[in-house]
């Protein structure tokens, strides 16, 4: 284990939000839930000030509303807040060529690797200095923990929330972890906690006190052994800058339950369109296709299909999965389906005869995949997503803050106004369009991305909650 606390792990607070109170002038300071709305959706992020009723991340979004009425409740801007996680994860690779993104929000930096520290001082220093970088360039707050260990440092960020910094200095490591909730400890979720705490062992320092022997025992050979170095603070696990992708999946949940096979099918052939986008867009390809449905009764189904070789084609992985779907019973209803591909490979073996056969479905998709945020609804009435942005022809930039019965109600404001003016229109005012994010920081980059705001967006709003944080 390293003698310097020079491994960083930053997170960033409530980021998405943060970022939605930082884009909004009126609703900072107040409660702000982000997720899908649906019937069935869940919360991907809650402000700090909504968690203080109670609501968290990954909570229905029906039990939210339960505990914070008078929150504000929005959809999902994945693009958006990629836009900004791009701008920090480029201020982490300044300091070290060694950053491991665990998602859009979180990482761990080697600062040793990149020469950004090399001692408790200098540690502090670059902490400190990257904290202030990010709220100059993105107007947002990060906390960051500092450690000679990866689970420490992300212990420590924990304890530095929110918009903190907090270092463990080494040689203290055992007496910070001794009275800790067994539950602080990677690998250690409710089913292993309560597993040892049936043993009598709620804490670290009890697990270092039931001895080596006696973890293995209750938990078996790997993963006891590794619990009891972690208890030890113990961690030789070194920051990774690549992760290698496993699988790529889309999966939507249903407000309803789809009962009509047909629904079901052609469902099925969206997901599979949509899978094989995000492959292309990373260049990758593969040989398992696996579908996955959850019925009506909550019981999961998955069914897969291993290829002769790996393929990006978008008819290939339709066919495969509409074969594997023959094979599921869906009488009873659907509540959620899946489609995935694995066995990754960075290059594709062609069949021909698919692709040939495929291309005039695959750009008729990609037609429909790119219409803007507005979507035409029953009787051409448009809809609009609560705080997606809109410009309006007379009032400026503005955010919707819901719709409904053939209205839109728009705050107009941006990032560097104040709270700004309330007006309700027609949903289908000509004079009314969506627009991009304005950056949070002026001068400070953002991404078009209707597009795919859209595709994120409508996943959310059928209650599927794309990315947690906490």
């Amino acid at each position: 284990m390293r003698t310097a606390p020079t491994i960083l792990h930053l997170d960033m607070d409530a980021f998405f939000a943060s970022a939605e109170q930082a884009s909004k002038p009126s609703l900072r300071g107040k409660a702000v839930v982000v997720g899908g709305l649906g019937p069935r959706g869940v919360v991907a992020t809650a402000s700090y000030e909504a968690r203080v009723f109670g609501v968290h991340s990954a909570m229905p979004m029906g039990q939210a509303r339960r505990l914070a009425p008078n929150a504000a409740y929005l959809t999902p801007r994945f693009m958006f807040y990629r836009a900004i996680s791009e701008q920090v994860m480029g201020l982490l690779r300044a300091l070290s060529p060694l950053v491991e993104p665990l998602s859009l929000d979180e990482a761990f930096v080697d600062l040793e690797a990149g020469g950004a520290a090399w001692d408790e001082e200098s540690a502090r220093l670059a902490g400190a200095k990257l904290r202030a970088d990010i709220r100059a360039v993105t107007g947002l707050t990060g906390s960051v923990g500092l450690a000679a260990t990866k689970m420490l440092a992300k212990i420590a960020s924990e304890q530095a929330k929110p918009d903190g910094l907090v270092l463990i200095e080494p040689g203290t490591e055992r007496a910070l972890l001794g009275p800790m909730s067994v539950r602080i400890l990677p690998g250690v979720g409710p089913a292993t906690g309560d597993h040892l705490r049936r043993a009598g062992i709620t804490t670290v320092e009890e697990i270092v006190e039931a001895g080596e022997d006696e973890v293995v025992r209750l938990l078996g050979k790997a993963h006891g052994h590794g619990l009891y170095a972690m208890a030890l603070a113990r961690d030789e696990r070194p920051v990774v800058a690549e992760r290698d992708t496993k699988s790529v999946s889309v999966e939507d949940t249903y407000d309803v339950d789809i009962h009509d096979r047909v629904r079901v099918r052609l469902e099925v052939q969206r997901l599979a369109d949509r899978c094989v986008r995000r492959l292309r867009e990373a260049g990758l390809s593969g040989r398992t296709i696996v579908l996955k449905v959850r019925r009506y009764d909550f019981s999961t189904l998955t069914r897969s299909e291993t290829l002769r070789g790996p393929t990006d084609d978008v008819a290939v992985v339709r066919e495969a999965a509409a074969r594997l779907l023959e094979a599921v019973d869906t009488t009873g209803g659907v509540r959620l389906l899946g489609v995935g591909v694995s066995g990754l490979a960075d290059y594709t073996q062609e069949d021909l005869f698919a692709q040939a056969a495929g291309e005039p479905e695959a750009a008729e998709e990609e037609a429909v995949a790119e219409a803007p945020v507005v979507e035409e609804g029953r009787g051409a009435e448009r809809q609009w997503r609560p705080g997606h942005d809109v410009r309006h022809a007379e009032y400026g930039h503005g955010w919707v803050q819901g719709s409904g019965l053939g209205r839109v109600t728009v705050r107009f404001e941006t990032p560097d106004s104040g709270p700004g003016r309330v007006r309700t229109f027609r949903t289908g005012d000509p004079d009314l369009e969506p627009v991009d994010p304005l950056p949070l920081v002026s001068g400070g980059p953002t991404r078009p991305g209707r597009e795919s705001e859209q595709a994120s967006g409508a996943k959310a709003e059928r209650g599927l909650g794309l990315e947690l944080e906490g």
